[in-house]
């Protein structure tokens, strides 16, 4: 199935623009930058926008998504936006019952554990994903040439969630049900696959001109597991858009160990989070493979002398690998002032 002709990679906007070029393995004249969380708690026309308005129900209110996305690009000046919304949303238009609890995050009322609870699990339904779509496409049609990312969650970060109920600093349980009863286990994550490859078809339907696919968790794992009980089914992820020619990137926190493994399932893009250089990254991966990251978040409250020479660092590193997308080890933390945030925008696009 080929993009439509007037998707935006297609019709002239955002093809040649320096994010899509350089997740396309391009070294562009300017260095693009965003940053993961760049739309939400640190804005302040963010918290003012949220007021009254749940996270889960902001993320499904097609005008409230698509102006939330777009206030970033505003204020930061960044090479792209990505898309508002959270990755227990196609798990909620599913059919399962989860909420956003503040400071806490999404938990849901009935844990998925047994084989009974998967089997209940339904498919996702295309057509409940229709405010995605009108989200991306009201935040697409006023972006012009600045590409929107889409994004969804991996298959293991999503079944830790629905395992664990919630947050999980280990995510034991999770792990307990992969060793003690793998065919739940694969159903699970084959179910998890599915319903974030159908998010992640919305959005690039809807004008997504490259996606991201986050494992937010996948840490916890060994390599060994990772690539026997959990790689497969974020393929699958990736197999729901064959035949779009859309850049695909692959972040995972704690993922040092395990680069040259997720870049296997079929991402163009590596994210790489803060605690490895990125020539260090492109070494492990072997070489030849575009890089996103990795400035530390923690130092986004650190002095400017410090943080901007990290950031120098980063870019410098960066020129190991056949281009390089700027962007944070991990999301902005809510507290950032966000005048730093533009800061670093700047700096990056004056460095050659």
């Amino acid at each position: 199935m080929p993009l439509p002709e007037t998707h935006p990679l297609l019709n002239g906007s955002t093809a040649n623009s320096a994010l899509i070029r350089a997740y396309r393995g391009e070294r562009t004249d300017r260095l693009p930058v965003w940053f993961m969380r760049q739309a939400g708690r640190s804005l302040p026309e963010y918290r003012d926008l949220r007021v009254g308005n749940a996270m889960l129900d902001a993320c499904l209110t097609p005008d409230l998504a698509s102006e939330i996305t777009l206030q970033p690009v505003r204020r930061h000046a960044v090479d792209a936006a990505i898309f508002f919304s959270d990755i227990v949303v196609p798990v909620k238009l599913a059919g399962v019952s989860v909420e956003i609890v503040p400071g806490r995050g999404p938990v849901f009322e009935h844990p998925i554990r047994t084989a009974a609870d998967v089997a209940a699990l339904r498919p996702i339904d295309p057509d409940s994903l229709a405010p995605i779509r009108e989200g991306v496409a009201a935040a697409v049609a006023q972006l012009g040439s600045t590409p929107l990312i889409g994004f969804a969650g991996a298959p293991f970060t999503l079944a830790s969630y629905l395992v664990e109920g919630g947050p999980s600093k280990d995510q034991q349980r999770a792990r307990t049900l992969m060793f003690s009863d793998p065919h739940t286990w694969a159903a699970l994550l084959n179910w998890c696959a599915d319903v974030a490859g159908e998010f992640l078809l919305a959005q690039i339907e809807a004008g997504a001109s490259a996606v991201q696919l986050f494992d937010s968790w996948v840490g916890s794992l060994s390599e060994v597991n990772y690539l026997r009980r959990v790689a497969p089914h974020s393929r699958r992820v990736l197999d729901h858009l064959r035949g779009l020619d859309v850049p695909k990137v692959h972040f995972g926190v704690g993922s040092g160990e395990m680069l040259h493994a997720m870049h296997s399932i079929g991402a163009d893009v590596m994210g790489v989070d803060w605690r490895i250089p990125l020539d260090e990254a492109e070494r492990r991966l072997g070489g030849g493979v575009p890089l996103q990251g990795n400035i530390d978040p923690a130092l986004l409250a650190a002095p400017w002398s410090i943080l901007e020479a990290h950031v120098r660092d980063v870019v410098e590193r960066g020129k190991a690998a056949p281009s390089h997308v700027v962007n944070l080890g991990h999301g902005v933390p809510p507290d950032t002032d966000p005048d730093v945030l533009t800061r670093i925008v700047e700096l990056v696009h004056g460095l050659d």
